[in-house]
């Protein structure tokens, strides 16, 4: 809400515009696409190639000529080199451990494809296999604490006598941060206290107790002794921050970090979360790891021989780079440990029918910068599946655990749509589900749950030398967001910007489910934040969201030109009473309380024709079981201010308030599998 230096991040901002036009009726237009079935809009896609198909199996051998499953390549890579526009590379089943980069793009009518096999399992992986482990004993435990003296008599050297420590040398790098460990193909934590557990968007969380204050967290529950955890690093969580810092000093029940979060430049007793790791001696519980860089060694904790288990750890970031390729497409393939990014001038490339887990990975959020947007922006444009350029699209592929998105929606006129999307944004920044940059772009028929802080995040940004239009947010169901982050909402946008009629309609937007333990704060369906303008929210459908399904906030810039229309689930108004703060924003035929609604108008908008429910039942279907559409006793029907696109198709004379018009067809959201 109040994060205002958030606003100097986007690019293309511009002074709000006249009064709000069209922008509502071309929600009908715009529906006709929606409607259209994924199966008719693939086949567009994937126009039949008349080129040469290649082979590739692990079995097979670069020298060979790839003509035949009999004569096939080895890698995708060989593919990548020799395939020209028109050309098919289908991979037989295996893990394939490489970056694909492809030497040429394919042209209009003639992709390049690379594809699995009729009846293949695919994988291409980002992790490497590790091996060489051999037993931690109480001597290494003596070697390591004559640099680390904590590591005796510690929760780590009780481990290593329960023969539960295991290492191997392995260089990772110099970071820990970006070490990313799996056993049998799940993901391990680094060690550290609390133990989180391993559910990424469901972490034990400890909070800081009562005399924290700027940078120092006092809680009676830090128990190791002075001087323990300097050096560490500290991970924390306040409001719409998480960040991350180092340990200047530490004693019996307080840890004071180099510099006080960001943003909020304090922590706050009992609401601020925080976890500490970067210590050994926190070594001693199920999926933990620890490395240390300067000696290449990697720790492990596991009950028996990591010998009898698959373990690996991250070494490749991208399956396929597609920075330089254009008109190509991937097809059925499984994405582990690894993305796929596009590049500034990529177009009509497609990703289908894509299976993706563990897409990107990082757990220094700040990186020593001191401003704020460094934070609450890391991974927002380069995590997930990265669709810069135009006319790029995914489609139909499950997607997830990121520590950032699930999808980054960059540059102009690309496409998410039919895909599942979960378990994303783990480090509890302002990635998302899908983060929606530039403008153009398009979000229809997904289904996202399970994220750290918002399901969308929906921002504005110019492309030099193209014409901006307008953003479609429609018929997504968004579930379980803020579970990491405050001050947020399935679809969530910010900051002062001129959305230029852009849509959000049709979602299904229910659940937010806020941290246990802290202040719960904003957490709608639809968030328009710090004085974004010129958006048609319509139609929309919420439930236990804290602020109803759509929030306004006109701090800074106002709210302008905003229509919000026949949505289903209340909203929340903020900051738009101030003189001309809201001029030219519409409240029609809305069903469900308004909270901020007194003085509103003050600020130059108009409210007419909503249905306020805490006075008036709606009586819809059945509430109880989320069903919001309206029976025939209804004070809902033929109550409606008439809006072209937007709530046509009732079989009254006059339409209904709310998302769903009597008599018409129920519209449904998600993903169409």
């Amino acid at each position: 809400m109040l994060n205002i230096l958030y606003r100097s991040r986007i690019s293309g901002t511009r002074a709000r515009r006249g009064l709000l036009s069209a922008a509502a009726g071309a929600i009908a237009v715009l529906s006709m696409a929606a409607a259209a079935s994924p199966a008719a809009a693939q086949g567009h896609r994937h126009a039949a190639a008349t080129g040469q198909t290649y082979y590739v199996a692990p079995s097979g051998s670069d020298t060979a000529d790839g003509l035949a499953a009999a004569t096939a390549f080895q890698h995708i890579q060989k593919c990548a080199d020799v395939m020209v526009a028109g050309d098919t590379c289908l991979i037989e089943s295996g893990t394939y451990r490489e970056t694909v980069t492809p030497a040429h793009s394919g042209s209009s009518g003639l992709p390049i494809t690379y594809r699995a096999a009729p009846g293949a399992d695919v994988t291409i992986s980002g992790a490497s296999a590790l091996s060489g482990w051999s037993q931690v004993t109480g001597a290494d435990v003596t070697a390591i604490a004559q640099s680390d003296p904590y590591a005796q008599d510690s929760l780590f050297s009780d481990a290593v006598a329960a023969g539960h420590v295991w290492s191997t040398d392995v260089d990772l790098g110099s970071d820990p941060t970006t070490v990313q460990v799996f056993t049998d193909q799940a993901m391990d934590i680094e060690a550290q206290w609390p133990y989180p557990g391993l559910d990424l968007l469901n972490p034990a969380i400890e909070h800081a107790g009562a005399g924290s204050a700027d940078a120092t967290i006092d809680d009676a529950a830090l128990t190791r002794p002075a001087g323990y955890w300097n050096g560490g690093r500290a991970l924390t969580g306040y409001w719409y921050v998480s960040a991350t810092s180092t340990v200047a000093a530490s004693d019996t029940g307080s840890v004071t970090l180099s510099a006080a979060p960001p943003c909020v430049h304090k922590v706050v007793p009992t609401d601020t979360r925080y976890a500490l790791s970067g210590k050994i001696g926190e070594l001693a519980n199920p999926g933990e790891w620890f490395y240390d860089p300067a000696a290449h060694r990697l720790y492990l904790y596991s009950t028996d021989s990591p010998a009898q288990h698959t373990v690996e750890a991250k070494a490749r970031q991208r399956a396929f780079d597609l920075t330089n390729a254009s008109y190509t497409s991937v097809v059925g393939l499984n994405l582990f440990a690894s993305t796929i990014t596009t590049g500034s001038t990529s177009t009509h490339d497609t990703l289908d029918t894509l299976t993706g887990t563990y897409l990107s990975h990082y757990t220094d959020i700040t990186q020593g910068a001191t401003d704020c947007g460094s934070s609450v922006d890391r991974g927002v444009g380069d995590t997930g599946i990265v669709l810069n350029g135009t006319y790029n699209t995914i489609v139909n592929s499950d997607l997830s655990l990121s520590a950032g998105n699930g999808i980054a929606l960059a540059g102009q006129n690309n496409t998410a749509t039919d895909n599942i999307i979960h378990d994303v944004d783990y480090m509890g920044t302002y990635a998302a589900g899908i983060a929606v940059m530039g403008n153009s772009q398009t979000v229809l028929n997904n289904t996202i749950y399970r994220v750290g802080r918002s399901g969308i995040n929906l921002q504005w940004g110019t492309t030099s030398g193209l014409t901006a239009g307008k953003d479609r947010i429609a018929y997504n169901d968004i579930s379980q967001y803020a579970r990491l982050s405050l001050d947020t909402a399935g679809i969530y946008t910010c900051c002062g910007a001129d959305m230029m009629g852009t849509s959000v309609d049709h979602n299904l937007l229910h659940d937010g489910t806020p941290t246990p333990g802290v202040t719960p704060f904003a957490v709608a369906g639809v968030y328009a934040d710090n004085g974004q303008s010129d958006l048609v929210i319509a139609d929309n459908v919420g439930w236990n969201n804290l602020q109803g399904t759509v929030m306004l906030n006109g701090l800074g810039s106002g709210s302008y030109n905003n229509g919000v229309y026949n949505n289903t689930g209340g909203m929340t108004m903020m900051y738009v009473k101030g003189t001309d703060q809201s001029t030219g924003t519409k409240i029609y035929n809305n069903i469900g309380p308004i909270t901020g609604s007194d003085g509103a108008t003050d600020g130059g908008l108009v409210m007419s024709n909503n249905l306020d429910t805490a006075t008036t039942d709606p009586l819809f279907v059945d509430a109880a079981d989320h069903d919001y559409e309206l029976t025939a006793a209804s004070p809902a029907r033929n109550a409606a201010i008439p809006l072209a696109g937007v709530n046509d198709g009732s079989t009254d004379a006059v339409p209904s308030l709310g998302a769903y018009q009597y008599g018409a067809a129920k519209w449904t959201a998600g993903a169409r599998r």
